[in-house]
């Protein structure tokens, strides 16, 4: 029990105390001196600061992925090919449409005027004595050359594609693409290493309650998947292929990429598309029982989407890596600011000797 005088002594100590903090002015360091009365000051305070508007820390929002557009990554029943949005595509689909099915067409109109000419003017009816030539030189020399010169107007610009297939420009990403029984994973080692697995959705009927089924705003039936590769676009991405147990095939018709994937080898191919969409392919290497539900569905984004939807699967972008802790055995510099900005201590402690009290104990002298 504290005597009333003690009691009085105490709280005469304390009223200065507090008229003391109450004329203290509101600032920074008085919120750092004083933590407990922060809360309560920001609570008042009509403009929220830096803490207030920050946002809480947790799950990222979820990524809305777009819905496909029909005719376009998807087979449409079109009996050539689908429309190509990669750099080799569009000269392989140029390559094919305008060379070799012109090339074709020449080929065969010019044996069938052949046929025809053969069969009208060496016929039974024309030619009642046939005739005895066994060489013209003009012939072999056509039947020759012309051969050679086919094939050399097709290797020509043939080589050209192969070259440009495999001669990529250097990447800005890089997924490793791994086939397993029945279904893909991609991994991301260019965001910090994250991987998704990569399935079939099935119908509505086909799953348990509760499951996820496909809808048309993922794909088309047996296309669909639950988790869709997602690139940039606009970016040159290079795919490392291999597989974990047999032979797959990573195949994407609307970029003319079709790599094997082989157990313990890693085969590359690359794509840059410009055009923001979903696009859907499938494994074209039999695999087993159920090779026919492995489909691959790529959707290509702006890269700012990308950077959202690498944050969702907590991933990071290279320009965004945290920067290393700073090494605790280096050298301090202290800036004049922090200098001036540094609180001047309230009193010296007990056992130093302040200089300051020099000039005050004279006075007092």
């Amino acid at each position: 029990m504290v005597p009333a005088a003690a009691q009085g002594q105490t709280a005469t100590t304390a009223a200065p105390q507090e008229q003391q903090q109450a004329a203290t002015p509101a600032g920074p360091s008085a919120a750092a001196a004083n933590p407990a009365a922060t809360p309560a000051a920001t609570a008042t305070d009509p403009t929220p600061g830096a803490s207030a508007v920050a946002p809480a820390t947790g799950a990222a929002p979820a990524f809305q992925h777009a819905a496909p557009t029909p005719g376009i990554g998807v087979p449409d029943g079109r009996a050539g090919l689908q429309d190509q949005f990669s750099p080799v595509g569009k000269e392989a689909a140029a390559f094919h449409n305008n060379w070799l099915l012109v090339l074709c067409a020449i080929i065969s109109a010019v044996v069938l005027i052949l046929l025809i000419y053969v069969i009208l003017k060496f016929r039974r009816g024309a030619n009642p004595v046939p005739s005895r030539t066994s060489h013209n030189t003009v012939v072999e020399v056509i039947w020759t050359l012309a051969p050679v010169l086919i094939l050399v107007a097709i290797a020509v610009p043939s080589i050209r594609l192969i070259r440009h297939q495999y001669s990529p420009p250097p990447a800005d990403l890089t997924v490793k693409v791994v086939g397993n029984q029945w279904y893909w994973t991609y991994q991301y080692p260019d965001n910090g290493g994250f991987e998704i697995v990569s399935n079939m959705l099935h119908e509505k009927g086909e799953q348990p309650a509760g499951a996820k089924f496909r809808t048309d705003a993922d794909g088309p039936k047996l296309l669909a998947v639950d988790e869709r590769l997602v690139i940039p676009a606009g970016k040159v991405v290079k795919f490392i292929v291999t597989s974990n147990d047999v032979i797959h095939s990573f195949a994407m018709p609307a970029f003319w990429i079709k790599t094997d994937a082989n157990p313990g080898i890693l085969n590359e191919t690359w794509v840059k598309v410009d055009r923001p969409g979903v696009y859907f392919g499938q494994c074209s290497e039999l695999c087993g029982a159920r090779h026919g539900f492995m489909p691959i569905a790529i959707e290509v984004v702006t890269p700012e989407r990308y950077a959202q939807w690498v944050a969702t699967k907590g991933g990071t972008m290279p320009g965004a890596t945290p920067a290393a802790a700073p090494d605790s055995t280096g050298s301090t510099t202290v800036s004049p600011a922090a200098v001036t900005a540094a609180p001047t201590p309230a009193a010296a402690p007990a056992n130093s000797s302040a200089p300051a009290a020099t000039p005050a104990a004279g006075a007092a002298n």
